[in-house]
């Protein structure tokens, strides 16, 4: 239960101070811009996407049970926050999030932790690759310059909409799209240890100001960023609001548990550490009850930035706090100039970040493995797209277990962490 931080300041060094800086400015240089384009893809202000890699990200490696833990806002909740925004609205997102970490909470008091073993692991698979579809097709208008006059929530409907818009099909949007994915995938093959992201975004954007190219950009379409954290606050609350948000909670602190251990066992592999499960699980808990009472979104330990992390460095919970203090600094001193990113260019690293989430390396693997499971992640994956994720997790969960209790003399699942 005792947080990874404290263990490591036993033995702190001028050496590993340096690296854990040096770790830090690379991360934040990452996480900014999918900080925002992940709120932008949630339905969200976009500064809410910085307020949550500052105050979830502080308090997960302050708190948390990993040595190289990042976290943040993720992919892995763009569907859930858009569903809970456009049910609920923008409060009901707010409340969700605080009863999410008052659950995540409890659970790591209660030393639920290890848990996650017991999630079948198609169900893990499917469900992330179900998450990755919507994330793509979530990002169709802003890569291809659609203009919609609305477009739905639901999958297929939001399909619909964006065809019946094709006559708006915009070649410049497109352009700043690919050139974008074609520098981040360039410059991470190329220059591994350097913030690409932010690199190949920014170069799009200063592009569209260049040429004035017809694209939409943070400022046109959210204006100016503000430059200072909002003061802490409670949503409103009410017993008939608590049930009626009840689902939505629910969801966030299963994915906030998952991802993050998740992400906590793929740091282990990387540097040949331990992770102390339920210190991060209590860490989780007070990331999301802390970027609720700022108006951010759920936070969750990021695979992709802790992975970074490791690569730039990073040696202790520092290497978190110094990141997300830098995301901080940057929104004080320079939130203007995020306004000038161009839409298509943030549209371009999520199509890309939904690529990497959906492992495209491991399908065929997964086709190989036996049919009941095969079975049990095209499911998840069909019901994650088309339904509710609510109804993904519990149909899949249960029939996992009720698969894995069907053969009691099989040996308990062990699944390699992914390397998302």
């Amino acid at each position: 239960m005792t947080p990874k931080l404290l263990t490591t300041l036993r033995s702190y060094t001028a050496a590993l101070l340096l690296s854990d800086l040096l770790a830090g400015l690379t991360v934040a240089m990452v996480a900014i811009p999918l900080s925002l384009a992940i709120a932008i893809a949630s339905g969200a202000d976009p500064a809410t996407g910085l307020i949550t890699a500052i105050v979830g990200g502080f308090l997960i490696s302050l708190l948390g049970g990993s040595r190289v833990q990042i976290g943040g806002p993720t992919g892995a909740f763009i569907v859930v926050v858009y569903g809970a925004i456009a049910t609920h609205g923008y409060d009901g997102l707010v409340l969700a999030t605080l009863m999410a970490g008052i659950m995540l909470v409890v659970a790591g008091v209660l030393r639920a932790g290890s848990l996650i073993s017991y999630v079948p692991e198609p169900v893990i698979n499917g469900f992330t690759i179900g998450i990755a579809v919507i994330i793509g097709a979530s990002q169709l208008k802003d890569a291809l310059g659609l203009t919609p006059d609305h477009l739905p929530a639901d999958f297929v409907e939001k399909i619909a909409a964006l065809w019946g818009a094709r006559d708006s099909f915009s070649p410049a949007a497109v352009a700043v799209t690919l050139a974008t994915m074609v520098m981040i995938v360039a410059m991470r093959r190329g220059f591994p240890r350097f913030p690409g992201l932010i690199l190949a975004v920014a170069a799009s954007s200063a592009a569209v100001a260049v040429f004035d190219l017809p694209v939409d950009t943070i400022r046109s379409r959210f204006g100016d960023l503000p430059a200072t954290l909002p003061v802490p606050q409670l949503p409103d609350i009410s017993y008939a609001r608590i049930v009626e948000l009840l689902p939505s909670a629910m969801v966030i602190a299963f994915l906030a548990g998952v991802e993050s251990l998740l992400s906590a066992m793929v740091a282990d592999r990387m540097i040949g550490g331990r992770h102390r499960s339920n210190a991060e699980v209590l860490a989780q808990g007070a990331a999301n009850i802390g970027s609720a009472l700022f108006g951010g979104l759920p936070a969750t330990g990021a695979i992709a930035r802790t992975a970074t992390n490791v690569r730039a460095g990073g040696k202790t919970p520092v290497a978190g706090l110094v990141h997300a203090l830098t995301i901080l600094l940057v929104m004080l001193v320079a939130a203007p100039l995020a306004g000038y990113l161009a839409m298509p260019a943030l549209a371009g690293l999520l199509l890309l970040t939904a690529w990497n989430m959906s492992e495209p390396q491991h399908w065929k693997g997964y086709l190989a493995q036996p049919r009941q499971d095969v079975l049990l992640l095209s499911l998840t994956l069909v019901l994650t797209v088309l339904t509710d994720l609510t109804i993904a997790i519990g149909v899949g969960v249960a029939l996992g277990l009720a698969m894995r209790l069907r053969r009691r003399d099989a040996p308990p699942a062990s699944w390699t962490p992914p390397d998302r």
